[in-house]
């Protein structure tokens, strides 16, 4: 797939991206056998690709400048709590662990953006197309180009009190459309417009602003969600432990797998997210068993959150601050805690 040049990136780049000297930069490439390979050697010195530094600077934690973590969520079924675990890890990176965080809402279905800004807010944003369909629908009109990022990220969301670090790019029910549209849109000069690298080419440059990038995909492998898994260093998959809600893991794992592959470009899957848990129900225990005993598949995340009745109110969005535990619950709240740490664990341990 084409590449594009604003992607590449010389030794002084990659110096400030790992917070060190251009000598330990050149002491690494002589002395550690994995890191990356330049794409091509100038007068002026090696050009790497800016993914796979930023990559290789995450496995192996380099004292210095902090790497940003991009995740997506994602699940082929509707209904298994994916929006709303995005949401929560959110807000309790923020609230709990002093993250900067920001929510990618790919979703057409807009309940992250309606959770974390409120109907009223959305309506105004979508009225002047200030919602990442500006962004797709460009990419078909690119004469007529309208999407700006500055007016479209929007700061500070939530209605947690204590999160204050949560910014978010929100969706719009025209992805929809837009979805389908988007195999046909116009290539560009070069083939430079390349249709899955649509987000990374509008975010790239405020990705290093926030410790977590959090990318709520639609429930399909379609062009907006590879989108999102392009920018993204791994995934993780909510999902009720039921039938019906783990049947798309296997094909889910091997498509990105394959994506990966196409775009040389790693995707990790992080772990599948246990969610609506019934401890009395049969068929959860039995699910959850089969998925922990499946070795085809991404292990299952220690962390379960349950099935509670808060999480309806906790999708409503107030316009008076609350705490984790008054829109979650005191039980979901511990639990969102617990797994956004696990998770933050294994992202600072490398995969």
């Amino acid at each position: 797939m084409t590449k594009n040049t604003d992607d590449l990136v010389g030794i002084n780049e990659v110096a400030l991206m790992a917070g060190v000297s251009k000598q330990a930069v050149a002491n690494w490439r002589v002395r550690v056998s994995d890191f990356p390979l330049p794409v091509t050697e100038l007068a002026s010195g090696p050009i790497f690709r800016r993914s796979q530094i930023r990559s290789w600077l995450l496995r192996n934690k380099r004292k210095g400048k902090p790497m940003t973590h991009v995740f997506s969520t994602i699940n082929l079924k509707g209904g298994v709590a994916k929006t709303t675990t995005t949401v929560a890890l959110a807000e309790t990176f923020s609230a709990n662990m002093r993250k900067r965080v920001l929510v990618i809402d790919l979703d057409p279905q807009t309940n992250a953006t309606l959770m974390l800004i409120g109907e009223d807010k959305w309506f105004e944003l979508n009225g002047k197309e200030r919602t990442l369909a500006r962004l797709f629908k460009d990419a078909m009109d690119p004469d007529n180009r309208k999407f700006d990022l500055d007016k479209t990220l929007q700061k500070s969301v939530s209605d947690v009190g204590a999160a204050k670090t949560v910014d978010l790019l929100p969706s719009s029910l025209d992805l929809i459309d837009v979805q389908d549209k988007l195999a046909s849109a116009p290539v560009g000069k070069f083939y430079a417009a390349n249709p899955i690298e649509l987000l990374w080419r509008a975010v790239k440059t405020r990705i290093d602003d926030y410790d977590i990038v959090m990318v709520d995909c639609p429930p399909n492998l379609g062009i907006i969600t590879l989108n999102g898994l392009r920018i993204s260093d791994g995934y993780i998959i909510p999902t009720i432990p039921d039938h019906l809600s783990t049947y798309g893991i296997p094909q889910i794992v091997t498509r990105i797998k394959d994506f990966s592959e196409a775009i040389s470009e790693t995707i990790e899957p992080f772990g599948i997210v246990a969610t609506k848990y019934q401890a009395n129900s049969t068929v959860h225990n039995n699910v959850l068993k089969q998925l922990r005993d499946d070795e085809k598949i991404p292990v299952v995340m220690d962390t379960i959150i349950r099935q509670a009745n808060q999480v309806a109110a906790a999708a409503e969005f107030q316009t008076y601050p609350r705490t984790l535990k008054q829109k979650y619950g005191s039980e979901l709240a511990i639990q969102y805690d617990e797994l956004a740490h696990e998770i933050w664990d294994q992202l600072e341990g490398g995969l």
